[in-house]
Order: structure tokens, then C-alpha cells, then sequence
């Protein structure tokens, strides 16, 4: 007999229940304490009810963590009969701003509903899933990361003799260990010779020429927490101006209490946190690839950081993992949901399920290994993955939408893990120094393109007065000070390959405020994979490495085959000063937005976002119908009033003399206060 829908995404949760998700492939095992994580939270279900029945709950005043009994809504008797006296919490908390997108598109049905957990979870989920009241169930899963580890630290040492040597006021101390931003081909002499390539990094020299990053970006990094005080981060961390350090009150009505820095959705709290004794600093490690403040004198540089003189793009922190604490779907999605309607255009997702090609005794079970698959076991992530995708970013700024760039996986296998390799996101696989693939990573289907991710096995054979055996061939950034004492260390992983992805784009996206450039998601995508480098002729021969370095020395290497990857890498490794120069005239020119007012309110504009140079410019403005709207300008803004009920043309006229035509349109308020 066929099953309809709702059976098949339960099935499909159930033959997947057991996959554990992963961060990074980081060496140096550090030990957690022995305890066994369960598949899913017993006595949660995620549930998506019909809108007649979501109706129901929300007259009843059922919607913020309350009480469901017999007879309190009618309707719902048998489900209540099934769950005996529940609990039910929409999932989404109510953001006014957002709230009308929201319910277009049905994620106001979903409600997480918390039970006596007496009878099994799949059992109680399954009955559910046969009534006519309810859509979509599926049990809130536990997600740990499948790779434990802990960075090799940047020592003291050299770390007060780098700081020696950098002369000139403002120089990054560190740059000069970062191959993976500036490869000159001269790093790695061992054995086998010279194993760096000059130029096989993310180009982002040239690509700094045209802008070291904008303000006006944010990336949304989902993670551990990020060190949000470390001295070569805090000045790039996105600040909520509506939200109070500590604050357990949602001042800013965005669903969320003290989201100045983000949130923390494992704690459910607005403090952000990095101090446990089990946390690795992968998210801050991630950050620092992102955002370090560039030319301040400080560790190293970044990618999208700035230029010293003025700040780069903005770190939203999505806290995901704390220390061995797993965290839960229903974190998970609400954190991607966060990060759309609270401004981040690039969602950093430096984990994944494991691929569905990973070899079974190494890894157990295997992940999804097709979309439909990926859609049955993650039905809500990838609800709310699309979500972020349609509705992130401003159809009045550099991006329509929003880009989901997610870790390929380090499982070594021939295809790309999930969700990364939905082909609505961006899967990033790992190379080395010489644009040859990482040992570890993932590739083949599913992968979108490659990045610098590290490669200690293949470089450790180098060994130099101040490095162990291959900390070099990792990546180096920031982590938090229990982590290492300098606040530096050495990762490796398609981990790291990720957010040099994240951060070419948001480097992209800076070039494109700057130039006053709009683009949708699809138009940025291609032109991330059209100007990626080729990197098929490095695949020859073979490479060697020592995954077995710590139990067997350099004894028994191992030889990586090349040719296997050949094709198999993505569209190529990143280009930033390509990608930015493919910017220079993409998409559309920004324009004067059309308004929406509602009668009574004001709106403040600034006029500069929408001109080259704008903050050089002065602009005139006039309205053909005043009696409609008024405005005002101070201090380089422009505040419309809305008068009365109507539409009206209007103009601004800069001092370069461009000019921008728009409409104002001005409405009452409907009875639940949304336009």
C-alpha cells in the first residue's frame, strides 16, 4: 500500500535516526566525558498542524509554551487523546517585522508539543502522523558532532617573536603564516620537495584592492559559540542596537531576550558562550577566517575584516554546540530562521550529516545519499534552510535572498554530505598548500567548490625549529584563550575550507554595496563558479600522507590517488579577486526603494546606500502629493511621515546630479498591526 507523505518523512526520519552530524576533522584527540547522547529528545515531537487547527490554538492563547487539555480546543481531542494533558510552543517565536513572510510561508503551524514521555517517541509520533489535524510530525533529533578534536595551539614563543618582527604600525603579526590567504609557493621543503603552489589560496590579495570588506554585511556563523571579547574580533561582531547586554526582556520584539551578539539557542539565552572546558573554539577559529580586524596590529588577517580605517563585515554569532552538550533540530532551525530576519545575507555551516558515501566501518551508518532522502529525515531544516535562501538579504540591497555555504564532510567519500549537497547550498570540499585535495575530505557529487582547508597528514613530514610535525599545513586563526594562550591555533577540516567560502562572498557582497550593485542568489552563485580557479591539472600521480602517523610513525605512508578527484572538486577553488572583479557591473543598480508607510508612522532612510560615493553626496528631494507624505532630513537621513491613505510619485536628486524616482505609498494599519 502507498504511504502518503506524512508516513514517508517519518519513515525516513526513523531509517536515518542514528546518524550523528559533524563539525571538523581536527587532530589532537581531546577527551569528553562518557555518556551516551540519545537519538532524539524523548517526549518532543516537531509538529506542523493545518491552518484551520493553527487558528484554533492561537484564539485559545495555546501558542507560548501552555497547556493542552480535553476540551480546551475541540478539534484537537484526539490529539490530545493520543498525548494525554501536553504542551505546545510554535517553534518560531513571533517577530513583528517578519511575522506577515512567516505565515505566507507556514512555518506559524509548526509547534514543537512536549509530552509525558511513557510510550516510545516513534511510536506516538507515527499515530500522530494518521490524523487529518496534523500534516507533518517528526521527532526532535539530537545532533552531535561526529569529529572530536582540539586545535594545536600557536605557541607564545613564536608568537612574541613574529610580534618582533612586525615593524610597520598596524601589521598583522601573523599574516605571514596564513598560506591560505597568500601563497607565494615557497612553504613546505621536505623530502618530496616543495609542496606549495604560489597562488593556491583564495586570490584575495588583488581581490583587496577593490575593498577589504563593509559593515553593512553580516555572516551568521553557526557554530560553538564565538569568543565575541577576543581583541582581533570584537570590533567586526554584529551588535543588536534594539537589545541590552544580559537582558533577560526581548526589548527589540524580535522573539529573542539579550541578542546583542546573537543567540545562544543551546542555552536559550542571549550571552553567548566559550569558556566551557569541552569546547574546541571551532566557531571563533571560523570567525577569524571570516572577519579578524585586518591592520590592527593584532594575530592575523582575514578575509572580509577591513582595512584598519574602517570596520569589515559584521560576525552574527547562531551558538549551536556547547562544549560536549548536543544540540537539537529544533535549535537548529530556529537559529537559521534568526539569522534571515535579523539581517546575516551568508549562513556559515561548518558541519554536516555524514555523506552517504562514507565507508560503513569507519563511519557506521551512512547518511542521505539522495535529495529525496535528505528531505525525509530533515524535513523542518530544510523548510527553514529554503526559508533563509527566499527571504534573507533586501530586494533594496546588494543581495535578494540569502547563500548557505555548508562543509563538504571529512569522511573521505566520493559524494558531498548533506545538507551541502541539496544543490540549493554551497558545498565546500578541502585542499592543501599546492591546490591539491585535503587527505580527508569529501568530493564528487554534490560538492559546489573547493577551498584552502589544511592538510596535516601530507605536511608531516615538514618540520622547521618552531613547528611540530604539520601544524603549518593547517589553517591559523583565532580561538579563545583556553584554548590557546596567544589566542591562536591551528585547525584543519573542510571545516576551515567552508568559511573562506563564506568569506569570498562576503568580501563579494562588500564590493557590491560599495558599488551600489544588487544581485540575486542564483546570479551570485554563478559568477562564485565561474571564476572559481581550475584545479584538474594538479590531479596527476599520487600524493603522500600518514593518517596513521600517531600509532605508526612515517613508516607506512599512504598514497593518495589524484586522478580520482579529477572533475570531482567542484567548479574549482575560490577566487576572490575574480569573483569581485565579475561584480563590477553583475546584476542590477541599486535604486531609491519604493515606500510603505502606514498612516501616523515614520520611516528614516539614509539616501547615501543607494548612490556611488553616497556619503559624499547631498541630495534634494521632492514629493509630488505633500498632503500624502512629509519628510525631513537630519544628519544625512531622510524621515517620511505618512500623513493619509494614498500613493504618491517622488524624486531625489543628488549633488553629482543622478537621479532616483520612487514611489510612496501610505496605508492604515490592519487590526493585527502589520501592513
Amino acid at each position: 500500500m502507498r504511504r502518503n507523505m506524512k508516513q514517508q518523512l517519518l519513515y525516513g526520519f526513523l531509517f536515518w535516526a542514528l546518524l550523528l552530524t559533524g563539525c571538523a576533522r581536527e587532530e589532537m584527540p581531546v577527551e569528553r566525558p562518557e555518556e551516551e547522547t540519545p537519538v532524539v529528545v524523548e517526549g518532543e515531537l516537531l509538529v506542523k498542524f493545518t491552518p484551520e487547527v493553527t487558528t484554533l490554538i492561537e484564539e485559545a492563547h495555546l501558542a507560548s509554551d501552555a497547556t493542552l487539555s480535553r476540551g480546551v480546543v475541540p478539534t484537537l481531542d484526539e490529539v490530545q487523546a493520543i498525548l494525554g494533558d501536553c504542551r505546545l510552543e510554535r517553534i518560531f517565536p513571533v517577530d513583528r517585522r517578519h511575522e506577515a513572510r512567516t505565515r505566507e510561508e507556514g512555518l506559524h503551524q509548526w509547534y514543537v508539543v512536549r509530552f509525558a514521555a511513557e510510550e516510545d517517541t516513534f511510536a506516538v509520533a507515527q499515530r500522530l502522523s494518521a490524523l487529518g489535524e496534523v500534516q507533518l510530525v517528526a521527532p526532535n533529533r539530537m545532533i552531535k558532532r561526529a569529529y572530536t578534536g582540539k586545535a594545536t595551539p600557536l605557541s607564545e614563543e613564536r608568537y612574541g617573536r613574529l610580534k618582533s618582527r612586525s615593524r610597520a604600525a598596524g601589521e598583522d603579526p601573523l599574516f605571514g603564516e596564513q598560506w591560505n590567504l597568500v601563497n607565494r609557493g615557497d612553504l613546505f621543503t621536505t623530502g618530496e620537495g616543495i609542496k606549495s603552489v604560489k597562488d593556491a589560496d583564495v586570490q584575495v590579495e588583488k581581490a583587496w584592492e577593490r575593498t577589504m570588506g563593509n559593515e553593512e554585511i553580516i555572516v551568521a556563523i553557526l557554530d560553538e559559540g564565538v569568543f565575541v571579547d577576543h581583541p582581533d574580533l570584537r570590533a567586526n561582531m554584529w551588535r543588536n542596537a534594539g537589545e541590552i547586554e544580559g537582558s533577560t526582556v526581548d526589548n527589540d520584539g524580535n522573539g529573542y531576550a539579550g541578542d546583542v551578539h546573537g543567540y545562544n539557542f543551546v542555552k536559550n539565552m542571549g550571552t553567548i558562550t566559550t569558556n566551557d572546558i569541552y569546547d574546541s573554539g571551532h566557531g571563533t577559529h571560523v570567525a577569524g577566517v571570516i572577519a579578524a580586524v585586518n591592520n590592527n596590529g593584532e594575530g592575523i588577517r582575514s578575509i572580509a575584516g577591513g582595512d584598519g580605517s574602517k570596520g569589515g563585515v559584521r560576525i552574527m554569532s547562531c551558538q549551536l554546540f556547547s562544549g560536549a552538550t548536543a544540540t537539537t533540530a529544533l535549535d537548529n532551525v530556529r537559529a537559521i530562521k534568526y539569522a534571515a530576519d535579523n539581517g546575516a545575507v551568508v549562513l556559515q555551516c561548518s558541519w554536516g550529516m555524514i555523506s552517504g558515501a562514507a565507508n560503513s566501518y569507519d563511519w557506521g551508518a551512512a547518511g542521505p545519499a539522495t535529495q529525496e532522502e535528505f528531505e525525509a529525515y530533515a524535513p523542518l531544516e530544510k523548510i527553514a534552510l529554503d526559508y533563509f535562501v527566499h527571504h534573507a538579504g533586501s530586494p533594496n540591497g546588494p543581495l535578494e535572498g540569502g547563500i548557505a555555504v555548508f562543509a563538504a564532510g571529512n569522511e573521505s567519500a566520493p559524494m558531498s554530505s548533506y545538507p551541502g549537497a541539496d544543490p540549493t547550498y554551497v558545498s565546500v570540499a578541502a585542499t592543501a598548500a599546492d591546490f591539491t585535495p585535503a587527505v580527508y575530505t569529501n568530493y564528487g557529487p554534490g560538492t559546489a567548490i573547493s577551498a584552502p582547508g589544511g592538510d596535516q597528514d601530507y605536511y608531516y613530514d615538514y618540520v622547521d625549529e618552531t613547528h611540530r610535525h604539520g601544524e603549518l599545513g593547517c589553517i591559523l586563526s583565532t580561538v579563545p584563550y583556553h584554548v590557546s594562550k596567544t589566542g591562536y591555533a591551528y585547525m584543519e577540516g573542510t571545516s576551515m575550507a567552508c568559511p573562506h567560502v563564506s568569506g569570498v562572498l562576503a568580501l563579494a557582497l562588500s564590493h557590491a554595496v560599495e558599488q551600489r550593485r544588487h544581485l540575486r542568489v542564483e546570479e551570485l552563485k554563478a559568477l562564485l563558479y565561474a571564476t572559481a580557479t581550475p584545479i584538474d591539472a594538479y590531479m596527476t600521480g599520487s600524493k603522500k600522507y600518514y593518517r596513521y602517523v600517531a600509532d605508526l610513525g612515517t613508516v607506512q605512508p599512504m598514497q593518495l590517488p589524484l586522478s580520482d578527484f579529477r572533475g570531482q572538486m567542484g567548479a574549482g577553488q575560490v577566487n576572490a579577486a575574480a569573483l569581485l572583479a565579475a561584480i563590477d557591473g553583475a546584476g542590477l543598480e541599486v535604486r531609491f526603494p519604493n515606500l510603505y508607510l502606514a498612516v501616523g508612522t515614520a520611516q528614516a532612510v539614509s539616501p547615501a546606500r543607494y548612490f556611488k560615493q553616497g556619503d559624499e553626496l547631498t541630495y534634494t528631494l521632492s514629493i509630488a502629493d505633500p498632503s500624502i507624505c512629509t519628510y525631513t532630513q537630519l544628519n544625512g537621513m531622510l524621515y517620511f511621515q505618512g500623513l493619509q491613505v494614498g500613493a504618491t510619485t517622488a524624486e531625489i536628486t543628488a549633488s553629482n546630479g543622478e537621479k532616483h524616482q520612487f514611489t510612496i505609498t501610505v496605508r492604515e494599519t490592519t487590526h493585527n498591526g502589520w501592513l
